[in-house]
């Protein structure tokens, strides 16, 4: 059974568990943060799709008090948490939270000019990814773009042991490294990197490109 993201224990332990768990976790976000900085418009309008426990949204309203943040999660528990996060720092003021997938951004009537999705897309399965990214897709404007960051397929055993090896230098106990690597066929959907830019081209976006790269970990910068 995949992993339930609304319920209270993984909601209250997860900000410390994916610190340990993902590598070069807070790198992930300076990279986006320099891509926004540099390919975002002034008074950028922000999709953030699977906003979680609000780590994320709270470092960009902080840094850019003139963008519009749309923040969405379908787990209520945590959007509730974020809220709590952006109002505790007085950061709410210019952020819509609704508790929805991405099935729900047609009805919003609006577009982006940006859409964050910052591992969220390896939960989802493969038969829905196209569906997934057509719906960011034809919420973003004209010039809008995509940036994702997630977990892609394992080719062998090795990939795999090194992967464990890394979560425990990044804090992992034995333990829970051997647990993640029990529960990747249950909580994630893998693709390779090379089918989800296909997929992305499929989809309508005319440019599409690594950002980066940690292990089996691939950002990729997808432009409409």
């Amino acid at each position: 059974m995949a992993k339930d993201f609304n319920h209270p224990k993984v909601v209250e332990s997860y900000d410390e568990h994916i610190r340990k768990l993902i590598p070069g976790y807070e790198l992930i976000h300076l990279q986006v943060n320099a891509l926004l900085k540099t390919y975002a418009p002034t008074h950028a309008n922000i999709l953030i799709v699977g906003c979680g426990t609000g780590h994320e949204l709270r470092y960009l309203a902080k840094h850019y008090p003139q963008w519009s943040f749309t923040a969405i999660d379908p787990a209520p528990n945590m959007l509730e948490k974020a809220q709590a996060l952006l109002a505790t720092d007085n950061l709410d003021q210019n952020v819509t939270f609704r508790a929805m997938d991405t099935s729900g951004l047609k009805d919003l009537k609006q577009t982006f000019d940006v859409a964050l999705s910052i591992l969220v897309s390896h939960f989802i399965p493969e038969t829905a990814k196209t569906t997934y990214f057509q719906e960011i897709y034809h919420a973003l404007n004209e010039k809008g773009f995509c940036l994702s960051y997630d977990l892609t397929q394992i080719e062998n055993q090795s990939q795999l042991k090194t992967l464990q090896n890394l979560a425990e230098l990044t804090g992992l106990v034995e333990k829970q490294s051997q647990a993640m690597v029990e529960r990747l066929q249950d909580d994630f959907f893998l693709i390779s990197n090379q089918h989800l830019k296909k997929l992305l081209l499929k989809v309508g976006f005319r440019s599409v490109e690594n950002f980066a790269q940690v292990m089996n970990y691939y950002g990729v910068f997808a432009v409409k």
